[in-house]
């Protein structure tokens, strides 16, 4: 082994113990210390995902009716999804 690798190698290990050392002894929470806050509600969140699905169920739709199949419902889908 040569000085340089174990140079950088004492370096590295260094570091990690650091950080480890850092975030276990620190008594900030990881959230405090990011400043993590949700971009949005939940309420928002579930009436995005409403939404989602109704615009997926209408593209599905125009599709259907290009082939000439009958348009489905959100129920219809709600019964496929049960079933399997």
């Amino acid at each position: 082994m040569d000085v340089f690798t174990v140079v950088c190698g004492g370096l590295l290990a260094f570091f990690v113990v650091t950080t480890v050392l850092l975030g276990l002894f620190s008594k900030r929470s990881a959230v405090e210390i990011l400043d993590w806050r949700p971009t949005r509600s939940p309420e928002a969140e579930a009436e995005s995902e409403i939404d989602d699905v109704a615009q997926m169920i209408e593209a599905q739709n125009e599709i259907r009716a290009r082939r000439g199949k009958p348009p489905r419902t959100r129920e219809d889908v709600e019964r496929e999804w049960r079933a399997s």
